[in-house]
């Protein structure tokens, strides 16, 4: 039994330039679903956690109690909604509601999961014989279209600076949030689209990192499907 040997250059041209593999474009969006479903439900086991900890030491009098909620933020959420993962309903987090104090873990995860996802993708695309950006703007326009068009399949509808560090980004069809729906309202669609923004808001932070640029991204969502982002960056980079 004989064995092809591919020449060291072949070889060696396949590791630095791997065959892209396509996969199916609703996977990307099942995907997104699912991982803020299953991360909502590994925040609120944590918080559970933290939650159990801190009422032990409130018996024991090292800490003071906590403010209770006011009744007027609690919501019962309901699988009915498009945003969620009926299987997920049936975990530790079923029937609690969309407060702020239960999100804000759940964004902060997205985020760094976005973060590296970035980082990963500006590397990518910085590691060819293209020049590094001398200008902020440039790299600005960089994430909204190389970034913009692999992650979402178009590029930014608007761009808009104040040439002083602040940038913002406007798509008025934004791919993550374009299905997402509400049975309750279009306001509570809105409220919950804004998660679903946080991952985005985390590729385009990472991205600039890895580009040598560090500030905050804030998404806004007024109407859906729009969603801008806000890039703050330092004075004087």
């Amino acid at each position: 039994m004989t064995s092809t040997q591919l020449p060291p250059s072949t070889s060696l041209a396949s590791l630095a330039d791997p065959p892209i593999r396509q996969i199916d474009g609703a996977a990307m969006d099942y995907f997104l679903i699912e991982m803020v479903a299953t991360l909502r439900e590994s925040a609120a086991v944590a918080t559970a956690r933290s939650k159990k900890i801190e009422q032990e030491m409130v018996d024991a009098g090292l800490i003071p109690p906590p403010m209770p909620v006011p009744s007027s933020l609690k919501k019962e959420s309901s699988a009915r909604d498009s945003v969620t993962s009926l299987v997920s309903r049936t975990g530790s987090a079923a029937g609690k509601g969309a407060l702020d104090e239960e999100e804000e873990p759940v964004r902060q995860r997205l985020e760094a999961i976005g973060m590296h996802v970035g980082s990963n993708f500006s590397e990518r695309f910085t590691m060819s014989d293209r020049p590094m950006f001398s200008e902020t703007l440039d790299a600005i326009k960089f994430i909204c279209k190389d970034i913009w068009a692999a992650c979402w399949d178009k590029q930014v509808d608007n761009l808009r600076t104040n040439h002083r560090g602040v940038y913002v980004l406007q798509d008025n069809a934004f791919k993550p949030i374009s299905r997402l729906s509400s049975w309750e309202s279009r306001a509570d669609a809105m409220k919950r689209a804004r998660l679903y923004a946080a991952m985005p808001a985390g590729i385009i932070r990472g991205a600039l990192s890895r580009l040598g640029y560090t500030g905050t991204v804030v998404p806004e969502i007024t109407s859906m499907p729009q969603c801008t982002f806000q890039i703050k960056l330092p004075k004087g980079t």
